[in-house]
């Protein structure tokens, strides 16, 4: 399934659904951040995915972090919630999808970096790589907010 995201354009479908998922900025002993090359946009992306039924948030962002990257984490801490109205999803399916994604600070402790049916790439980036890489601007904002370092979460 492919995807195409709409961010603060005018031309951006009408939504009709909303998906609570989980995002996770993962940072390595170096202080780099984990992403992952997306399969169905080719963008850069922390990895993340939407919540199953029966699972808390905490057990999607491990599962999703594992499912995509091969590593097990430590949830450290809540970054923010993101649900700009803006930052539209339209699946090839037919699904049109309003963000809604909550963002945790998380610490590999077992595992090691695999790529999945989800991505082409997985790598630990520095803050200064990622300005230069193809990435979407609203993971850009997680990514600030968690650089922030600030105790109370965002929300957005």
């Amino acid at each position: 399934m492919t995807r195409k995201d709409y961010y603060h354009t005018t031309d951006a479908p009408k939504p009709n659904s909303i998906v609570p998922a989980a995002s996770a900025v993962v940072v390595d002993a170096q202080g780099r951040i984990l992403l992952h090359r997306r399969r169905d946009n080719d963008l850069w992306s922390l990895p993340g995915g939407a919540v199953e039924p029966g699972e808390s948030i905490t057990q999607t962002i491990i599962r999703e972090v594992r499912e995509e990257t091969g590593l097990q984490v430590k949830v450290v801490r809540l970054i923010g919630v993101y649900t700009d109205p803006e930052h539209i999803i339209k699946y090839s399916d037919g699904e049109v999808r309003q963000q809604f994604s909550i963002c945790f600070e998380c610490v590999p402790e077992l595992g090691s970096i695999q790529v999945s049916d989800e991505s082409h790439e997985v790598c630990f980036f520095s803050v200064d790589d990622i300005q230069k890489i193809n990435i979407h601007p609203a993971q850009v904002i997680r990514i600030k907010d968690y650089l922030s370092n600030r105790e109370s979460a965002f929300i957005r």
